[in-house]
């Protein structure tokens, strides 16, 4: 198989990176490999140390899709200002963020509302069994992410709801016909700065504040997303921000407190802070 043999300087976790809850379609298994599906690729990958086996795609891809290419060290060195933080930097060293395609990763967190990893997971599966191509046989079949064309092509809406994607469907379905429609809104969402980019992609459905930062944190790199939910606003109240209410719904109020806070305790990084922060909760729980 391919390798890439890292340098001190390019600190990378396989585990961390595939396991914190940022993609849905990597398996892992008990020789340590990953399976996963990018597009429309399968792609095995194993990491002994600091090597790095493949296949599925080339060394380009591979190291564009992991953000191997992204200074590390670097981010994390501006990012760790506080012992909370830093404690959470030991913990995951490592984790990258990698590069979503975009529409499968904005229909990945339209799927992820109100879940848990594993529905979600399924969710995402059961779409791409039921409209994407079948990329590899075998006894596990595994199929690419359909086009938004292909779900908004069905002839059967019964299809759609074999997926089970609950109060979800219509958002998926609409998505999908907004998708279609604009096929360059990737590229223009891409091409904006952060703040236009957020009210361009919640005009999808199904989309609020929350999904909005994970697509445009992990689908189009812009690193001062921060994306919130109950469990980092009980982070952030315990070590950053007292005055946030413990527990009920997340007011957009709180959210915008909490990220205004995160971009200037953090910096031009903070979404980066956020994933490890979150990993490392992850992690304290296993």
């Amino acid at each position: 198989m391919p390798r890439i043999v890292l340098s001190p300087q390019e600190p990378f976790s396989l585990d961390q990176t595939l396991g914190c809850g940022q993609v849905f379609r990597w398996n892992r298994f008990p020789d340590g490999s990953w399976i996963g599906v990018v597009g429309d690729r399968v792609i095995r990958c194993r990491q002994k140390g600091s090597v790095l086996t493949f296949n599925g795609a080339d060394e380009t891809f591979i190291r564009h899709y992991f953000s191997l290419d992204l200074d590390l060290p670097t981010i994390l060195a501006s990012i760790d200002v506080d012992p909370f933080i830093q404690t959470a930097i030991e913990q995951c060293r490592g984790l990258r963020l990698v590069r979503q395609p975009a529409w499968e990763c904005l229909c990945s967190y339209i799927c992820a509302t109100n879940s848990n990893i594993p529905m979600i997971r399924r969710r995402i599966a059961s779409l791409a069994e039921t409209f994407g191509d079948e990329i590899e046989k075998g006894e596990t079949k595994l199929f690419s992410f359909p086009h938004p064309s292909r779900i908004t092509c069905i002839d059967d809406s019964n299809a759609l709801a074999a997926c089970k994607l609950g109060y979800r469907q219509p958002y998926i379905l609409s998505t999908a016909r907004d998708a279609a429609a604009q096929k360059d809104w990737a590229i223009t969402i891409a091409a904006m700065p952060y703040e236009a980019a957020r009210t361009q992609i919640m005009k999808f459905s199904g989309i609020g504040p929350k999904a909005a930062d994970c697509v445009l944190l992990f689908a189009f790199q812009k690193y001062d997303a921060f994306p919130v939910d109950v469990w980092i606003r009980r982070m952030m109240r315990e070590n950053y921000l007292t005055t946030l209410s413990q527990d009920g719904a997340l007011s957009d109020r709180e959210y915008n407190e909490i990220l205004i806070f995160a971009r200037k305790h953090f910096g031009k990084y903070c979404g980066i802070a956020q994933e490890y922060l979150y990993a490392a909760r992850e992690g304290s729980k296993t």
